[in-house]
């Protein structure tokens, strides 16, 4: 059978296109991490779904900012949207250490009236110059029948292992896990 010059010229790009095509992104979830528990807190908390520097709001993990220059890393992402995921892992955080409560995301399919509310913003959560997680939060904490709220910044660390993406995101893990611990605080005293 003879192929026309056409014809080759069409499987001949088509063979250019295909060895061009970028491989699949690889996804990545923070974690929760285990917390020591306590007791005191309201019954039922609301938290809020947290402000997240629009710097971090993407799909691609963020994994430094230097020289006024962001890095994020090409081919790994996040597995959901960033404020989602920042949310639903401190919800479960603060579960597991405020085992009396009942921890829920206004982002979620509950709505019920709590006894709480936490609000966050989040201004950094990415590496620095010397390769250490920054996790920089203002926080408030309100008791929903009672008083004015309770606010704090709250700035925290993590060193990871190694420059891999899956030790940056333990350690970014890790520190969101220091939050909650902060966080059971603020509430336990609210």
């Amino acid at each position: 059978m003879k192929v026309g010059p056409m014809k080759r010229r069409v499987v001949l790009l088509g063979l250019s296109v295909s060895a061009c095509a970028s491989p699949e992104p690889a996804y990545y979830t923070l974690a929760a991490v285990p917390g020591v528990a306590r007791g005191g807190a309201p019954a039922s908390v609301e938290l809020r779904r947290p402000g997240i520097a629009g710097y971090l709001d993407r799909p691609e993990i963020v994994r430094a900012g230097s020289a006024y220059r962001l890095r994020v890393a090409t081919g790994e992402r996040w597995g959901e949207p960033f404020g989602d995921l920042f949310g639903r892992i401190l919800a479960e955080d603060l579960n597991t250490r405020l085992p009396q409560t009942s921890v829920f995301t206004a982002a979620g399919a509950i709505s019920a009236q709590s006894d709480a509310a936490v609000e966050l913003d989040v201004q950094r959560f990415d590496l620095d110059a010397n390769g250490t997680v920054v996790l920089l939060t203002q926080v408030a904490v309100s008791r929903t029948r009672r008083g004015p709220a309770t606010t704090r910044v709250i700035r925290l660390t993590q060193r990871p292992t190694s420059p891999a993406t899956s030790d940056l995101v333990a350690a970014m893990s890790a520190a969101l896990g220091a939050l909650a611990d902060a966080i059971a605080d603020m509430l336990r005293h609210a």
